[in-house]
């Protein structure tokens, strides 16, 4: 057994709490590293049995993306504010790691996000087989999310045109300052931001949100888990300066973005829940309380 503590080293219960659970591990003769999660993208996943992420959902955020498709199941441990998908400490973080050690969480899994990128001047038959195939961790146009995979308008704050597909079928052109294509487990962050609905976290499609779009008519819509979202990038100036963030992180390309296609990813996050409130108690105390 190794363990992986990623903490979140900004926070400094997140710090004490890393130590603690370090010489809970060391005094039961437990393999483990201890680092910034900041550090994690320095990290191989497959060396490790299990994560336990200590800071907030930013930090469980980068932990799944260390995890990625390797199905390595995630203890966290509210250090932050929301923890939405975190759990509550309790009586200590010994006490959580046991109980993880011991059998005594439940493995929730969550569906994440594969999001294929194509460019300009990229061929796209080529980009359909790609896509066709499982994906490749060292790709940079074929990426992961937890949350969601945000098509936005560029610096220059022009609004830009794109086109809406789900699964071959064409849903709407529109203007706007872009569309967010989250899971579930996305629904509370920035797709809640641009109007879209609270969904249960064992839902498996997705969720397309428009962002501020130039139209009274537009509404989020809830795919079917099978469904590929496929959003195709207007001719305009502005269009061609679109940025994609994948979960809340800019990722850079060397030509302008032709099509994004998103769909559910092959391996889903496996997160263990220990001390935690009920998700309708959990959006009731943060979402509906005046």
């Amino acid at each position: 057994m190794h363990i992986l503590i990623a903490r979140n080293s900004s926070n400094s219960q997140a710090n004490e709490a890393a130590l603690v659970l370090g010489a809970f591990f060391q005094a039961q003769g437990i393999d483990f590293t201890s680092i910034d999660s900041l550090e994690a993208v320095q990290v191989k996943a497959k060396d490790y049995d299990m994560i336990v992420s200590l800071g907030g959902d930013g930090t469980i955020l980068r932990c799944a993306h260390l995890v990625c498709d390797e199905g390595i199941p995630i203890l966290g441990l509210n250090y932050g504010h929301l923890g939405f998908l975190t759990n509550n400490p309790g009586d200590g973080v010994v006490s959580a790691a046991a109980a993880a050690l011991a059998g005594e969480t439940t493995r929730e899994e969550r569906a994440n996000l594969r999001i294929d990128v194509l460019l300009e001047g990229e061929d796209e038959d080529e980009f359909d087989h790609v896509c066709n195939e499982p994906r490749d961790p060292s790709s940079s146009r074929c990426l992961f999310a937890l949350n969601e995979a945000a098509l936005t308008r560029g610096s220059t704050g022009k609004i830009i045109n794109f086109g809406i597909e789900v699964s071959g079928e064409h849903v709407a052109d529109m203007r706007g300052d872009g569309i967010v294509t989250a899971t579930a487990t996305g629904s509370t962050s920035y797709s809640l931001s641009a109007g879209g609905p609270l969904v249960a976290p064992g839902f498996k499609g997705l969720i397309v949100t428009p962002v501020a779009p130039h139209t009274l008519v537009a509404r989020a819509i809830l795919t079917d888990a099978s469904d590929i979202v496929e959003i195709r990038m207007g001719e305009t100036s502005a269009s061609r300066e679109a940025e994609l963030f994948t979960d809340g992180n800019l990722i850079k390309f060397e030509a302008p973005i032709a099509k994004v296609r998103v769909r559910r990813g092959e391996v889903p996050t496996t997160l263990l829940r220990f001390n935690r409130a009920p998700f309708y108690e959990h959006i009731s105390e943060t979402f509906f309380k005046i």
